[in-house]
């Protein structure tokens, strides 16, 4: 007959791998709520300071206007860029109806590079679109990123600290930020001056393809403020 002591283990035990059940479906109940609200951060918390250049890029997954998840950790190995977007916003019109952004897009993913566009516009700000209609926005201006993922409660966005639209962020490889902030050198609404701008995203890839260190590493970014749920 198994003693007192020895049952009263084998119940402490039984409990102890219950409570670790149910952490561990609650975590995953977690994140399929997140992930079907938009995007989930996997790494760190959101609340914490967004990474500056020479710090690991925090990892994530989210949702793309077809229904696709993507996770910035399969990407590992490749440069991946990240750029910010709202069609709402005149800067944002400036670099796609120009032809800017999209040339600048295809340039890159011709190299190899990932190039994830993220709206991270909250579901009630006056320029939300929904998923279709971001969808034909951005073919409609032949657009070429890898994919356009939603980011409706701005976990991303406020993981990265993007405060505007457009932002660019490029990931190296080993997952490390090496490039944050504007798309180019003038800061204006007005399509005659990318002519005369430096290309930060250019420059910033063609230097590290060819095996240079990022000579302008940190810029100051410039357009609409992203509009945060919260």
């Amino acid at each position: 007959m198994p003693s007192l002591s020895s049952s009263t283990a084998r119940s402490a035990r039984a409990a102890r791998q219950a409570r670790a059940a149910l952490t561990r479906a609650s975590r995953r109940a977690v994140m399929a709520a997140a992930v079907a609200l938009g995007a989930t951060l996997l790494m760190g918390n959101a609340a914490h300071a967004a990474p500056a250049v020479g710090q690991a890029a925090p990892d994530f997954v989210a949702q793309d206007t077809q229904g696709r998840q993507h996770k910035l950790s399969d990407f590992a190995g490749k440069f991946v860029v990240l750029e910010w977007t709202n069609p709402g916003c005149p800067f944002v019109q400036k670099h796609y109806e120009s032809g800017n952004m999209p040339a600048t897009q295809k340039s890159a993913t011709g190299k190899g590079v990932v190039w994830l566009s993220i709206n991270s516009t909250a579901r009630g700000a006056g320029d939300y679109l929904p998923a279709p209609e971001l969808e034909r926005w951005m073919q409609s201006r032949t657009a070429a990123p890898t994919a356009m993922l939603l980011d409706e409660d701005g976990v991303i966005g406020q993981a990265y600290g993007a405060r505007t639209t457009p932002h660019i962020f490029i990931i190296d490889p080993k997952g490390v930020l090496v490039y944050a902030g504007g798309i180019d050198s003038v800061p204006s609404a007005r399509v005659d001056d990318i002519k005369t701008a430096t290309n930060y995203v250019n420059q910033a890839l063609g230097e590290a393809f060819g095996g240079k260190p990022i000579s302008t590493a940190t810029t100051r970014a410039y357009g609409c403020a992203v509009k945060y749920a919260t």
